[in-house]
């Protein structure tokens, strides 16, 4: 459901990151679209993107509009990059207990151009993760094998090729939304604590937001990519409301499953979703969820 929730929501997952190097061929994955550039790993979604733009006053304050960047907001050189740089990392408290982060690399790349960097994620901002990437991204070494293409005839799913058909198309990266058939986004990640935390936030920060109430929640079981565990099942109601994911579907309530399991040698978070008025097979769930999911009778 993040295709959705990524433009209402903005859904940014918690992180647990590392150093190993098994990030590229087991779980970092990467879309580029046009110009900008998508990537997902543990939870977290970054992108990048060069602009033409000089590294000088005029040609920064261009980009600080492009980015909703202030003139108040407090930019600071990191000084552990061996680019000419600024950053700004920005924190919003969406709940009691979550705080939205989001840091902007400004950086000179080795065109004399700017490269802009965005990370989200809710807790405690992570600059070493942060240096990790915009220095891989920036020396070309990102490889190949983890971009996935822009159409869509089948996903890597955690290591599993799922075919889907070309009626399907990628929101956002690991996001697929699948008309009338449902829509799902997920993560792998290398520790259960990681996944776990990932789903919790969408829930939360979901609950949290105006345009609709939950109608029921609870655990169910289910087997997820062959591996019984539980999902949390929530249905949330849209009858009356002036919102614009409602608009968008048509439907009056929307069902979402919430599941953190062990797929595979990894860990994956996944947020599956579907709408009342789609494609719901005598299963109990629509078609694109049943590539992965199976409720336990």
């Amino acid at each position: 459901m993040k295709a959705l929730f990524f433009v209402i929501f903005t859904l940014i997952s918690t992180f647990s990151f590392g150093q190993e190097n098994d990030d590229f061929s087991k779980r970092l994955k990467a879309i580029k679209n046009q110009t900008i550039i998508f990537y997902n790993v543990d939870g977290v979604d970054f992108s990048s993107q060069t602009f033409s733009n000089e590294f000088s006053e005029k040609g920064l304050k261009k980009l600080y509009r492009k980015y909703s960047i202030k003139e108040s907001d407090i930019k600071t050189k990191d000084k552990t990059l061996k680019y000419n740089n600024l950053f700004v990392t920005k924190s919003e408290i969406v709940t009691e207990n979550i705080n939205q982060i989001s840091s902007y690399y400004f950086v000179e790349n080795k065109n004399k151009t700017v490269s802009v960097f965005w990370f989200g994620y809710y807790g405690k901002q992570n600059q070493e993760f942060e240096r990790k990437y915009v220095n891989l991204i920036l020396n070309d070494e990102i490889p190949k094998e983890v971009f996935e293409p822009m159409s869509i005839e089948s996903i890597d799913f955690a290591g599993r090729k799922i075919e889907l058909g070309n009626s399907c198309y990628w929101t956002n990266i690991n996001t697929v939304q699948c008309p009338y058939y449902g829509e799902m986004n997920w993560s792998v990640h290398k520790t259960i604590e990681s996944a776990k935390n990932s789903v919790d936030n969408q829930f939360n920060v979901t609950k949290s937001k105006k345009g609709g109430k939950v109608l029921s929640e609870e655990e169910v079981a289910v087997i997820f990519e062959g591996t019984e565990t539980t999902a949390k099942k929530v249905i949330y109601d849209f009858t009356g409301a002036k919102s614009l994911l409602a608009g968008m579907s048509g439907g009056k309530t929307l069902t979402i499953y919430y599941v953190a399991c062990k797929v595979r040698e990894n860990y994956v978070s996944c947020c599956m979703s579907f709408w009342n008025n789609d494609t719901i097979t005598e299963n109990g769930l629509a078609p694109l969820l049943e590539k992965v999911m199976q409720l336990k009778k």
